[in-house]
């Protein structure tokens, strides 16, 4: 069974092990560098990205999920999570993690009284997804190997970078869980996989 971490400091954290285990996935909650052992891939959840840095930096967490990036395995950001993986984030300093070869704008869709739904047509799945935006980011930018999943209104709100998948909106926040799905997907299934970063995945 895939073991699946969840960054578990802030926001929808139950909200995604709950779509994690309709998946027929393992989800672990993720609050020290201990519990990132023996993950296969790792959620980072929507919430405040100010608030959740500063509890990764209590939790002396910033240099392990470094780490757990350069392993190569599989990590997914929505929302906040979103800005925690990113390059780059627009009119800020130095970024979070800095992993995913994006460059994200915060706060992008308005006020958290500005939240709304949209039906999304995402490179992938079959039928539209019907996305939760509240204080949503978007992608301003991507590097020459990211692909652009799904764009609204003009906007790039999901996207692919090698190991990394983000998106803007919480698909934890739905009944639908196809995009949990796409991202269990990009887990390495087979003993002995060569992962980008030349080490040797040996997870079942």
């Amino acid at each position: 069974m895939k073991r699946v971490g969840v960054l578990a400091l802030q926001g929808a954290v139950r909200e995604h092990i709950h779509s994690i285990e309709a998946c027929g996935a393992k989800a672990i909650s993720v609050k020290w560098p201990k519990d990132l052992e023996e993950l296969d891939a790792l959620v980072l959840p929507g919430g405040e990205s100010t608030t959740m840095r500063r509890l990764i930096d209590r939790s002396g967490l910033i240099e392990p999920l470094r780490e757990f990036a350069k392993s190569g395995r599989p990590m997914f950001g929505t929302c906040a999570g979103l800005i925690l993986l990113a390059r780059e984030v627009a009119g800020h300093g130095a970024p979070h993690l800095g992993v995913m070869d994006v460059m994200v704008e915060r706060n992008s869709f308005g006020r958290q009284i500005d939240s709304f739904e949209a039906e999304l047509s995402i490179t992938g799945l079959e039928a539209p997804f019907n996305a939760v935006f509240i204080r949503a980011p978007h992608i301003v930018g991507v590097g020459p190997e990211t692909q652009v999943l799904c764009e609204h209104d003009g906007k790039i709100v999901m996207a692919k970078s090698g190991q990394f998948l983000g998106c803007s909106f919480h698909p934890e926040l739905t009944y639908d869980h196809r995009i949990t799905s796409y991202f269990l997907d990009m887990i390495p299934s087979r003993t002995g996989t060569l992962l980008p970063n030349g080490m040797l995945y040996s997870k079942v």
